[in-house]
């Protein structure tokens, strides 16, 4: 894996991509990127919208470490260094157009489907995948899906799926020893020169945590529910996986 071991501060060239949290511009290097994260916070595929004051400060803090802590496990990542307060550094991808869901307890969309209560812990995770289409409202698929519409090969789906359980393992880990349930998070893959890598972020926007102790939610369910506290509890997951 490529990375920038200089201390020399690339500088952000054009603008590749803009998403609802995101940033994305291109540099010198034709290899690497600046991800800029912004406080602008969406729910419900971008039919909610709001700001969330310095979500992105908070954001790339939390992302940056999981990544990095990810990274010294073997997961291999995108990110290459945390630039500022609202950047990193990352290699190039070109993202696979699927999200995969990972889930530990029973919450949100699953609650739903199967009509069962939040809150019952699963007694296996749950691999899901859904197709990133905001206008479709991102359907749920599977691998036959995947295959069928070219949207990646068989042994990249393999790949996907291991590297997710890994991840699911090491960061339930890492969550549980600061007092939060890893309850469901949503990973983003692509394409790099050398091959597959964990992409996009890992941030309280894209999990579901909840504090052991009290089971209150720290994450964006507080700004989808409108259930307040919102910066405070971004800011208390930055603060507790600080030092871990």
């Amino acid at each position: 894996m490529k990375t920038d071991q200089s201390n020399e501060i690339p500088q952000k060239a054009e603008k590749l991509y803009e998403g609802k949290a995101k940033i994305i511009y291109a540099t010198a290097d034709p290899d690497l990127a600046i991800q800029y994260f912004k406080d602008d916070a969406s729910a419900f595929n971008a039919k909610k919208k709001g700001t969330i004051r310095e979500k992105g400060i908070v954001n790339n803090a939390v992302s940056s470490r999981i990544f990095e802590f990810l990274g010294e496990n073997g997961v291999r990542t995108h990110f290459v260094k945390k630039l500022s307060e609202r950047e990193m550094l990352v290699q190039r991808v070109s993202i696979i157009p699927v999200e995969v869901v990972m889930r530990n307890v029973v919450a949100g969309s699953l609650a739903k489907r199967m009509g069962i209560p939040e809150g019952k812990k699963l007694p296996k995770s749950i691999l899901e995948f859904y197709y990133k289409d905001d206008a479709l409202d991102d359907p749920m698929i599977n691998e036959y899906h995947m295959l069928a519409f070219s949207m990646a090969v068989e042994e990249e789906i393999a790949k996907i799926k291991e590297a997710a359980q890994m991840v699911n393992g090491l960061l339930t880990g890492m969550f549980d020893k600061v007092g939060i349930d890893l309850v469901d998070f949503k990973l983003e893959f692509g394409r790099s020169k050398g091959g597959i890598l964990l992409a996009d972020e890992i941030s309280p926007d894209s999990c579901r945590l909840w504090d052991q102790k009290t089971g209150e939610k720290m994450d964006k369910d507080r700004f989808r529910f409108d259930l307040g506290k919102v910066e405070e509890s971004y800011g208390e997951i930055a603060r507790r996986i600080g030092g871990v």
